[in-house]
């Protein structure tokens, strides 16, 4: 921080002319430079002795809130600075000059500032503070050696094995083989060593061997000598590099070594190369062994690919801790002290050495209390003598350069567990000012990106389970010590957690917006907390929630140093004009807020960098000055409904990521603003396209130079198709909206011309992945794309007028000679609504080698009514075919040996040629598909089909055998009426779902005996069935039975049964009524029944019997008559209201008097 401020007070006192000549204060401002000056050289040493001195400690704490002062002061002096000369003049009445002369006045006075600093660094002599001082990490660890207690090692031995079989591996390899280890510290990556380096089949294994605490500094003499010395068990007096590595040659020319470099830190690669010139002499099967927490250390060194350690599961954990907790002669209460310990293990978090240490700390307490006092505890709370858990990670933490430790701690704002956005993160590092300034070819967020992933690297960050690629999380012990380096500067508040309180230094706050006591609290404390620099919201849930009755505007009157500021979680409708004061803000987030305008003194925002309006529906316009944030570079607007852009854009020359931009009908706010944003980087959409004029004005936006964007989405808005356009006008300004070349995706819709322009085909777009045209409604031929080298998804959808695909379609530009074959990275092409299309005309080629489409995946074709002729013959990659909606289509379906699922929905007469032996999906509609497929089943049986669905067949026939597929899952058969279902002898082990709809007219009685693994079934409008036997089922958990008018009987219900559902049964319902013991059993085992059949109502409560368990929370009764019996009131009662409530949508029902219609509402 110090020399940050440092260069900001270089750059304002090489302009007087921004304090108008003040003398003093630039006296005042010079002293400030010195003192930085002077405290730098001993910053080192004091942040090394604040660990184990006390007074230390609070002079560093005391000097960092001096310099936050100062660099508030100089933040608003540099405002001033960076302000155009023309916007200072004070007689200028819209000048922010005089809202940052307010500013500096009002922070007090400058010599109060100065002279506090002042003070605190002349006290850096009393603490006897060394300039650039050499660390001694000694006390904060012990050198490792090679001995080990294998016992007492958990869940390390598949690690082992793995290792072991790596060094036991005699591959020749050109150079000796290099294995790393790589962990967060505490993880064990020391201790694995040790455990391969003393396994049996090692020892015998490796004449020479050799283990090397290597620690901070890489020094190949000394490394060099520390490995004779082990191989050869004497001193090694020589001091030259050369002689010793002679000597290391000797030791190991034609004999297979092991070393062992523990705990390595740098990547200087060339001290690497030379440290291993001697190895070359070594036999085949020499390996070295690195152990590192940095994965840049493991990259630099390995040959062989990183073995990353993980952490211990719970059980694993509790091994290691009982190991240490506890003695072999137990003379405590261990039942209870163990019920304590396994909640003290969760914290752990899978570390063996936090399991470790407190075990240790816990060996000789015996009260339970001391026990639960650890549990409640801190891991910063203890003292380093205690537990050594800090001590070790700190370690990690001592070694970061000083711009990545503000980074780090700064990461304290998380709670626990808390999954955080890594490029949010980078956001929130650039609006604290805690990036250096990039290099010339670089941008501030790249630099932001680099210290997260030498971060990640380092095992400070993990990246989080949920899936997402830039989702984190901490580990809880880097999270304490995040915490404990945060000190009082950096606060949390939340119910669940024990954090310090915060005081007058705080300058970070974070807050839980889910909770109220946390939203309450940070309203409590900002009261007190003027200089405060970051509010942060903690938030879980997604935007739309919005915290009612609180109106934290508010809080703008009294923090106006605030850099970061999100109130995305609050129902705010306005935002106030005293925004417009906050000059040291460089994020605001507003995302899923109900605002609908910004005000316009939004535009004194000077520093702002971040502004997040996503998901605000209700907004309809930007300030209309928003030309004057000269530093914004993010402008996140998805999800508005913006009614144009504010004039002047392209003056926000440093914009990174604008997510759209509407192209207007005036100069001001016309497409031409964009051509001076060069720097766009991801995703960007060009909307209302149609107001472009001419070529002219599209060739202004100089698309071809924002070579940074990934994403581009051309949008027109819709039209009639009776709107005549100018198709030669239209093509030549798409011509000009041209992107760069290495585009990665396209999407465009609603364009109006005839015809594309070329070069949307043309293979120089080597980098293009994905494309997608939709709502092109005039267009008559498709673009030629056969030529795009790397397009993997192909999406065209909405074209009204395209008849014919033909020959084109596979072609490129024509500005080579050679065609390669078409599509040939193509995995996915979807055709929807092509409402006119009638033809897919085939490629003509020698053989299936030259075939187009050769990786292609899927295949969609929906709603293309007209589509007839012939599909693509042959592919041989594709998984899966969707087709639907084709009515007219009525040829063979594509051979296609590989297909994994098909589905062939619709009135279209299409056929199926064989079946694949790969199929394991597969649904399909209409006579012709359904007896095509029974055809190819009596001469290749399905072995692969896991699910069938046919539906749509009034052929009379029957499955191949009387026999379903034997791995067949899931069967569904609807509006199949002469279909014969195969009640077959005997049993079908693999069927778990079954569903017939209006289907197998000729299914009188169904035995579930022979399905022994159904789980669900259910069995809607089946016309002639009488019985149903499932009594016998061990399975069966779902059953719906559904308007089978003819079924009188249903053996008793089994045991395994969780939801029943019965409608429209009525001659099952008559023997209901009768109370027939034989056919209806007690209900009280089945926690789910639905009953929509009328004549249900009164045996279903005839039944009820207040004094069984009924699963209450899930029970459902649907009545749908008036109802008088006696039980109606305690069973209604026994559902609870919310359930209860289901019947209020039915009919009147009897009530002895009003006040019991009190408890539920009829209808």
């Amino acid at each position: 921080m110090a020399a940050k401020l440092d260069d900001k007070l270089s750059s304002i006192l090489e302009d007087d002319s921004v304090l108008n000549g003040n003398v003093s204060a630039l006296e005042l401002l010079g002293r400030l430079e010195k003192r930085l000056y002077e405290v730098g050289p001993v910053l080192d040493d004091a942040e090394q002795k604040q660990f184990t001195n006390k007074r230390v400690k609070k002079w560093l704490l005391d000097l960092q809130d001096a310099l936050y002062f100062a660099d508030d002061l100089v933040d608003e002096i540099s405002t001033k600075a960076a302000i155009p000369a023309t916007q200072r003049d004070p007689g200028n009445s819209s000048s922010w000059s005089r809202l940052v002369d307010s500013y500096i006045e009002d922070t007090g006075d400058m010599e109060k500032i100065v002279g506090t600093l002042e003070s605190v660094v002349a006290k850096k002599n009393h603490h006897r503070l060394k300039e650039c001082a050499k660390v001694d990490m000694s006390s904060w660890r012990t050198p490792s050696t090679s001995l080990v207690v294998s016992s007492d090692i958990f869940g390390r031995d598949k690690d082992k094995e793995k290792i072991i079989k790596l060094l036991l591996d005699d591959t020749p390899h050109a150079k000796s083989p290099v294995i790393p280890i790589v962990g967060m510290g505490g993880i064990g990556k020391t201790t694995l060593a040790q455990l391969v380096y003393n396994d049996e089949q090692v020892q015998q294994k490796f004449n020479v061997k050799a283990w090397v605490c290597v620690g901070e500094v890489f020094d190949v003499l000394k490394v060099t000598k520390t490995v004779v010395e082990k191989a050869t068990s004497a001193s090694c007096n020589m001091n030259d590099l050369d002689s010793v590595q002679q000597r290391l040659r000797t030791e190991v020319t034609g004999k297979k070594f092991l070393v062992v470099l523990d705990d390595m830190w740098t990547n200087h690669y060339d001290d690497w190369k030379t440290f291993l010139i001697p190895f070359q002499c070594g036999s085949q099967g020499g390996k070295i062994l690195v152990t590192t927490r940095i994965d840049a250390v493991a990259s630099m060194v390995k040959t062989i690919p990183a073995h990353n350690l993980s952490l211990l599961n719970d059980e694993q954990c509790w091994l290691v801790f009982a190991n240490h907790a506890f003695s072999a002669s137990e003379s405590r209460d261990r039942l209870a002290l163990e019920k304590v310990g396994r909640k003290i293990v969760e914290k752990c978090k899978g570390l063996p050495l936090a399991a470790q240490s407190l075990g240790g700390l816990l060996r000789t307490k015996d009260n339970i209390r001391d026990w639960k006092d650890v549990l409640m505890s801190e891991i910063w709370e203890f003292s380093e003598d205690e537990c050594r858990i800090l001590p070790a990670l700190r370690i990690s933490y001592h070694y970061l350069p000083s711009y990545l430790k503000r980074c780090f701690v700064y990461c304290s704002l998380y709670p626990k567990n808390y999954e955080f956005d890594k490029d949010e993160l980078v956001l929130l590092w650039m609006a604290e000012d805690l990036l250096q300034q990039p290099k010339s070819g670089s941008i501030l967020e790249e630099v932001g990106y680099r210290y997260f992933n030498d971060l990640a690297a380092r095992s400070f960050f993990q990246p989080s389970k949920n899936g997402y690629k830039d989702s984190f999380v901490m580990h809880d012990l880097m999270h304490d010590l995040a915490t404990f380096c945060g000190e009082k500067f950096f606060v949390r508040i939340s119910e669940h957690e024990k954090v310090a309180q915060h005081d007058t230094k705080t300058r970070h706050l974070s807050y839980d917006v889910n909770d109220n006591y946390s939203v309450l609290k940070m309203l409590e404390a900002c009261e007190s907390l003027s200089h405060l620099r970051t509010l942060y919201q903690i938030k879980k849930k997604f935007y739309g929630e919005h915290k009612e009755g609180i109106d934290p505007c508010c809080l703008l009157a009294q923090l106006k140093r605030l850099r970061v500021l999100p109130f995305q979680s609050f129902e705010i409708d306005i935002l106030p004009d005293s925004i417009g004061e906050l000059i040291h803000l460089r994020y605001l987030n507003l995302s899923g807020t109900l605002i609908v305008t910004l005000p316009e003194s939004m535009s004194n925002l000077y520093n702002l960098q971040t502004l997040k309006l996503a998901e605000c529906e209700k907004l309809k316009k930007l300030p209309s000055n928003m030309q004057n944030l000269v530093n914004l570079r993010h402008l996140d607007i998805e999800g508005t409904d913006l009614e144009e852009m504010p004039k002047k854009m392209s003056k926000l020359k440093d914009l990174q990521i604008l997510s759209y931009y509407i192209a207007g009908k005036h100069e001001e706010n016309g497409i031409g603003e964009l051509g001076e944003l060069t720097h766009l980087h991801g995703s960007f959409c060009l909307k209302n396209l149609e107001n472009v004029k001419n070529s002219g004005e599209a060739s202004n936006a100089r698309m071809d130079e924002k070579i940074h964007l990934n994403d581009i989405d051309l949008t027109w808005s819709s039209f009639e198709e009776s709107e005549v356009c100018d198709s030669q006008s239209e093509k030549d300004v798409l011509d000009k909206l041209h992107p760069h070349k290495d585009l990665k995706k396209l999407y465009m819709c609603g364009y109006r011309g005839t015809m594309f322009p070329d070069w949307l085909g043309q293979s120089s777009y080597h980098n293009m992945t994905e494309l997608y045209l939709s709502g092109c409604r005039n267009c008559l031929v498709l673009p030629s794309l056969g030529q795009l080298p790397s397009l993997e998804r192909l999406v065209i959808t909405d074209f009204n007028k395209v008849k014919k695909i033909g020959g084109s379609f596979y072609k490129g530009d024509g500005t080579h000679q050679h065609q390669e074959t078409p599509f040939r990275s193509l995995k996915s092409l979807q055709f929807f609504s092509l409402s006119c299309w009638e033809e897919w005309e085939s490629y003509e080629c020698d053989d299936d080698d030259d075939a187009p489409f050769p990786q292609i995946e899927k295949l969609s074709i929906w709603n293309c009514p007209k589509l007839r002729g012939d599909l693509p013959t042959f592919l041989p990659s594709l998984k899966s075919l969707y087709i639907r909606g084709c009515e007219e289509l009525g040829c063979y379906l594509p051979r296609a040996p590989t297909i994994f699922l098909m589905e062939i929905l619709g009135k279209q007469e299409a056929r199926m040629r064989d079946l694949p032996l790969s199929l394991q999906l597969l649904r399909i509609e209409g006579k012709q598909l359904v007896d095509s497929l029974f055809e190819a089943m009596t001469h290749t049986q399905p072995t692969s089909l896991i699910q069938l669905q046919i539906s749509e067949c009034s052929s009379a026939i029957s499955f191949p055998g009387d026999s379903l597929p034997p791995l067949l899952q899931d069967l569904r058969i609807y509006n199949c009426k002469n279909v014969e279902f195969p009640m077959q002898y005997q049993q079908h082990h693999s069927l778990e779902s079954l569903y017939i709809y209006n289907s197998c007219d000729s299914l009188t009685f169904f035995a579930l005996p022979v399905f022994p693994n159904l789980l669900f079934l259910r069995i809607e409008r089946c016309e002639n069935l009488t019985s149903l036997e499932v009594s016998h089922s061990q399975s069966l958990r779902e059953l719906w039975i559904e308007e089978c008018p003819k079924l009188v009987n249903i053996t008793r219900l089994p045991a395994s049964l969780r939801e029943l559902r019965i409608s429209e049964c009525g001659l099952l319902g008559e023997d209901i009524e009768r109370k027939n013991p034989h056919i209806w059993p007690s209900i009280s085992h089945i926690p789910y029944i639905k009953a929509a059949t009328s004549s249900w109502s009164g045996p279903l409560l005839e039944w009820y019997n207040p004094a069984l368990h009924y699963s209450r929370d899930y029970f459902l009764l649907l009545l749908h008559h008036p109802l008088t019996h006696p039980n109606l009131r305690p069973f209604i009662t026994f559902l609870g209201v919310a359930l209860a409530c289901l019947l209020a949508r039915c009919p009147r029902w009897f009530a002895r008097d009003e006040s019991e219609q009190t408890w539920i509402k009829p209808n």
